[in-house]
């Protein structure tokens, strides 16, 4: 029953919001791949930042947990070579109970999300060091902002614009 309700949870539910109208796409729009994210605030894209790191690392962790919890179950049973870790697993091993499964997985999920916290401080960070350095500048002082070197930011062209 456990099993139902977290698949209920998990794929049902968001799934009600989905409707089957299609978007009206604007024709000044069609065929550009630019996504401009100036338009949001910083938290969100903190957010957005935060949940792609958490969601990419998941895979990897869970790796890892699943190792380090193999390693844990072989040495609270003195070694016994049905507990043997994945790569070492032999005929009569045992594998994880439904419990052991869920526990590897709020593991890798808490862990995922400790990823994406370490990720954001260490951006934060940075980004109060870059503000600290720009307040540190004296006055009248040029910044110089980079752009990308696409379609939109390309540098004039010498021949007939001025710079």
């Amino acid at each position: 029953m456990k099993v139902r309700a977290v698949f209920l949870l998990l794929f049902i539910i968001p799934l009600a919001g989905v409707s089957a109208q299609t978007p009206e796409i604007d024709p000044s729009m069609a065929g550009t791949a630019h996504f401009d994210m100036t338009g949001f605030p910083q938290w969100t894209k903190d957010l957005r930042r935060g949940t792609i790191v958490a969601f990419g690392a998941f895979p990897f962790v869970y790796i890892f947990a699943n190792m380090g919890y193999d390693m844990y179950r072989l040495s609270i049973h003195d070694g016994d070579a049905r507990y043997a870790p994945w790569p070492f697993t032999s005929a009569g091993g045992i594998g994880h109970t439904e419990e052991e499964t869920f526990r590897i997985l709020g593991i890798t999920a808490m862990s995922s999300i400790a990823v994406a916290i370490i990720d954001y401080s260490i951006e934060m960070s940075k980004r109060k060091r870059r503000a600290r350095e720009a307040e540190a500048l004296a006055p009248g002082t040029p910044i110089i902002i980079r752009t990308p070197l696409n379609g939109e930011f390309a540098p004039p062209n010498a021949e007939t614009e001025a710079p």
